[in-house]
């Protein structure tokens, strides 16, 4: 039968959306007719008529033909560890960390303590979350939602390595009295977004009073990046001024409801502003400066003590509709649909992300500067970086306003033009880096990666086959960063406790106690097969399986065995936390996700006999070459 709009799906094939897409359990999911009008509007395009679909076709013209070079790929792990080099690293999510001088939350102070630690330990490279800028106040913590890529989060600054300190009573005053909000369980980021904002100021202003009475090298040095950051960075500084200043008034946090005048960055009034606030924008890059200053100052202190890739840095899929990135390049950015995924059995219901994707017609006639800059923030004093959902490269899911997420679709990206930025940049960095592509991947994608010189991701609890028969080491991929879990997943011990599905049965996801219980049922299922591969293996004695400490040691004993280049080895594991720090596709109203703190301090938990333990079988396998 024919199809009774037939512009209407020839417009939305030229669009890049997808006709269907085949699930995890393999159901085949046609997008619907309704769906389609909706991304085409998003995009710009009216497809209410068929006679509006064919106009749009004609302005659309003819499908760009990508180039047909491939990129040269990205660094290899032999080519950057030398031949039959396995490694192992640690990763965590720096807010968590406890530090003897932060102000609430992990910052990169801690981080260049745990990355001579991690050195001292054997290990190869520190894992983070993205570090990019993020509100952290309200709802805004996730730093999966940032409100810029290209920049990072002041809340990251350690104040105690900043070197006007020494100088300044006022900011050493306030660090004292803000002692109390290290000692809390859970991070209360309006409080150390304001205890910081305060004590910045302070140091700013020492800064900036020293440049007149007696400047040093340092002041080059912030000059030096000022001019390095060019326009994008007095942008950035003065989006952030303005969101303060707006927000003073009562103004919400998003520059769509500023002054229509304020709204271009390009405009007069802006640029009135700018210079009427020319010392709140300085600051504001000063702090980017010091930033850049203490992450550089981490990852040296890393590779000194021994790590040969460093950092291994996380970039994410997107950034907020209401934040920098949307307000500097708003050509780019796609209002009316959000960025997510379709329902699986990790999350019946679909994921939404609450971002905004970027316009993939616009991507492919070559506006690339923002991508670029975008991936090049990622590398900076990186060793590796991890690209968050790196199917969003290729194609990426996108759920139309006030939609549920089974009435999403996918939409097609200029993957070669994106990709060969990736390459570019990861060759002028020397970094491996490393595709995140667990989920509903499309057919041959694992190739494609292969074939751009970037690693995947494995798994162990996702490494099973459909009747949940885990899989021998040996039979991992050797071309993957293995890990026991990630970000969106439990920890180990909360995992062999069940602590996520009792959760999940909180936030209503397992709606009965039957559904709890026909889940826990599974689990134990799992956790057998996963025991009687562990034991097959060698990782585990059969006596040791009611041992909590010695299912999570043979589960990176069993790692350790992979040919996986790289493992990583989660600072939750070896502290033995149970509770998840983000359950996905929940609200924080519901879930305190990204909230979450270590109860115990860095050298606390590397000196225990549980990390011991778990560190042991990978600190041998980075001794030793692949058979």
């Amino acid at each position: 039968m024919n199809h009774p709009r037939p512009a209407l799906i020839e417009l939305a094939a030229r669009l890049g959306i997808l006709p269907a897409y085949h699930a995890v359990g393999g159901e085949l999911r046609e997008t619907s007719d309704l769906t389609r009008e909706r991304l085409i509007l998003a995009l710009g395009y009216d497809p209410s008529t068929e006679s509006s679909a064919r106009e749009a076709l004609r302005d659309l013209g003819p499908v760009p033909v990508e180039e047909a070079a491939a990129p040269e790929p990205c660094p290899s792990p032999a080519e950057l560890l030398g031949e039959s080099r396995r490694v192992f690293g640690l990763w965590t999510n720096l807010y968590t960390l406890r530090g003897k001088h932060s102000v609430g939350l992990g910052d990169l102070g801690d981080l260049s303590d745990l990355a001579q630690r991690a050195g001292e330990l054997g290990a190869s490279f520190v894992g983070l979350n993205p570090l990019h800028a993020v509100r952290h106040r309200g709802a805004e913590i996730s730093p999966y939602g940032p409100v810029s890529r290209l920049f990072r989060s002041a809340n990251y600054l350690a104040l105690d390595r900043v070197p006007e300190l020494e100088r300044c009573p006022a900011a050493r005053d306030l660090l004292q009295r803000a002692a109390r909000i290290n000692d809390e369980r859970r991070i209360d980021f309006d409080a150390v977004s304001d205890t910081k904002a305060e004590a910045i100021e302070a140091l700013w202003c020492v800064f900036w009073e020293e440049r007149d009475q007696r400047p040093s090298e340092r002041h080059v040095d912030f000059d030096s990046y000022l001019a390095q950051g060019g326009r994008t960075l007095i942008d950035f500084a003065t989006f952030r001024v303005l969101e303060e200043h707006f927000a003073a008034e009562g103004t919400p946090r998003d520059w769509r409801s500023w002054p229509m005048a304020y709204r271009d960055p390009r405009g007069a009034d802006v640029a009135r502003f700018r210079r009427e606030h020319d010392l709140d924008v300085r600051r504001e890059a000063w702090v980017q400066f010091e930033l850049d200053r203490q992450l550089g100052e981490a990852a040296e202190r890393g590779r000194a003590a021994g790590m040969e890739l460093g950092l291994y840095q996380d970039l994410a899929l997107g950034s907020a509709i209401s934040g920098f990135d949307a307000w500097a390049w708003p050509e780019l950015f796609v209002e009316g649909v959000s960025l997510g995924a379709p329902p699986d059995p990790f999350a019946p219901q679909g994921q939404n992300w609450g971002l905004p994707p970027l316009h993939p017609e616009r991507l492919a006639q070559g506006q690339l500067a923002y991508w670029r800059g975008v991936v090049r923030a990622a590398f900076r004093h990186s060793g590796a970086v991890r690209i968050d959902h790196a199917m969003g490269l290729e194609r990426q899911f996108w759920i139309p306003a006030g939609a549920p997420s089974s009435e999403g679709a996918y939409v097609r990206f200029p993957a070669r033009a994106l990709f060969g930025v990736v390459c570019a940049e990861s060759r002028k960095a020397g970094a491996l880096v490393v595709g995140e592509d667990l989920g509903t991947v499309p057919e041959g994608f694992r190739e494609r990666l292969e074939g751009y010189g970037m690693l995947s991701s494995s798994v162990l609890l996702f490494e099973h086959d459909d009747e949940g028969v885990f899989r021998h080491p040996d039979e991992l991929s050797s071309r993957a960063m293995a890990t026991a879990n990630t970000h969106d997943h439990v920890p180990l011990e909360g995992y062999l406790k069940a602590r996520d599905l009792s959760i999940r049965h909180d936030v209503g996801e397992l709606a009965t106690q039957a559904d709890l219980e026909q889940a826990r049922a599974q689990r134990t299922q799992e956790m057998r097969s996963l025991i009687a591969r562990l034991v097959e293996s060698g990782c585990l004695e059969l006596s040791q399986a009611g041992d909590d400490g010695a299912l999570a040691a043979a589960a990176h004993a069993f790692l350790a065995r992979s040919p996986a280049p790289l493992v990583g080895l989660s600072l939750d594991d070896l502290a033995g936390v149970a509770e998840p720090i983000n359950v996905p596709g929940v609200g924080v109203d519901r879930f305190p996700s990204w909230s979450r703190r270590m109860e115990l301090c860095l050298e606390e938990i590397l000196s225990s006999e549980r990390a011991q333990r778990l560190l042991a079988p990978l600190a041998e396998r980075g001794r030793q070459p692949v058979q």
